[in-house]
């Protein structure tokens, strides 16, 4: 589906009878969901059992496949639960990823050759299976050497425990750095924030990314929420919201601003004109952006995974565009 006019750059998808389209995980034969189900805040303890049952349910009849975790998430409780909920569904039939280097204890941290052969088995047990399809490392680690983190990581690969690698939130000069490193596996995804609100990645990362052959999976693309506009300037943040929860509130800081919350009201107007959602205008969004495989969302009942995933269908045209970037002004960070 195409709204706001105009034509925009050709995205290559499959898509497939639920509506859900499919995108090239960088250089590898992996496809991925356009909107996938994360993990973060969600399944790490925001929400119970049977309600992440219930959401990995509704992602899978949605065409969703791509399911990210971490093992920081709730000190492996995301895993776990993912474990559980996973169990009995044929391997091939979703793509899952996880990721090592946050503290797992007061002893465990870091992406050392130790800390990394210790933390992917420890997940594989959690995770209840035999490799993980993607293996990120979570944030960039200055107190190990480069080479031992690509060196371990290429043992985990070759081992069978994954089938490929990424990184989240890198220095794009790390990046680089590794890129040039001989013998080692080589990236096929990256894991950055982006959203209509956060565009740092526009920067440096996606250049660089789209000449290698690695893709972008989107974290936070409607930024904690606030992007569907459910947050009222000068109002208190409804009951049951993010913003209002003691486990999962604890990221949303500076996006409740009155500066921000009023300019994401601004947005109304143009999905409201586009026949969208706030929510189908902020995922087609980061959507747009051809180097981007996937969008990363949380859910904590079905009904949000319904809505997230129609976005998928969703192309914006220039004119489009154009609103968005004078409604936001100089509230996006770029």
């Amino acid at each position: 589906m195409e709204v706001g006019g105009a034509t925009d750059a050709v995205h290559s998808f499959r898509v497939v009878s639920s509506g859900m389209r499919f995108r090239k995980l960088g250089w590898s034969d992996i496809e991925v969901s356009e909107i996938s189900l994360g993990s973060w805040l969600t399944y790490s303890g925001g929400v119970g059992r049977e309600q992440a049952q219930a959401c990995v349910q509704a992602a899978f009849e949605d065409g969703i496949n791509f399911i990210d975790t971490a093992n920081v998430y709730g000190r492996g409780a995301a895993e776990s639960l993912l474990g559980d909920v996973l169990a009995g569904r044929e391997r091939a039939s979703y793509v899952l990823a996880t990721k090592v280097f946050f503290p797992m204890s007061d002893t465990d941290r870091g992406l050392s050759a130790a800390q990394i052969h210790k933390q992917i088995d420890a997940s594989l047990a959690r995770l209840r299976t035999d490799y993980v399809d993607l293996y990120q490392c979570h944030r960039y680690d200055d107190r190990t050497p480069l080479e031992e983190t690509m060196s371990a990581l290429t043992e985990v690969v070759r081992s069978g425990k994954a089938r490929h690698i990424g990184f989240s939130e890198w220095p794009v000069e790390k990046v680089q750095e590794s890129l040039q490193l001989p013998d080692v596996e080589r990236w096929v995804s990256s894991q950055p924030q982006y959203s209509m609100l956060w565009r740092g990645p526009e920067a440096e990362l996606i250049r660089l990314c789209e000449r290698e052959g690695i893709s972008q999976i989107v974290w936070s693309p409607l930024a904690q929420g606030v992007l569907t506009g459910k947050y009222q300037p000068g109002e208190p943040p409804p009951p049951g919201t993010r913003a209002t929860s003691e486990s999962m509130g604890g990221f949303i800081g500076r996006l409740m601003e009155p500066r921000v919350l009023e300019a994401v009201q601004r947005l109304r107007p143009i999905a409201e004109g586009a026949g969208l959602t706030m929510a189908q205008l902020a995922l087609a969004w980061v959507l747009r952006q051809p180097n981007v495989a996937s969008a990363i969302v949380g859910a904590t009942r079905p009904e949000q995974v319904h809505a997230n995933a129609s976005a998928s269908a969703v192309v914006l045209g220039e004119d489009t565009l154009a609103a968005i970037d004078e409604a936001l002004g100089d509230v996006v960070v770029r």
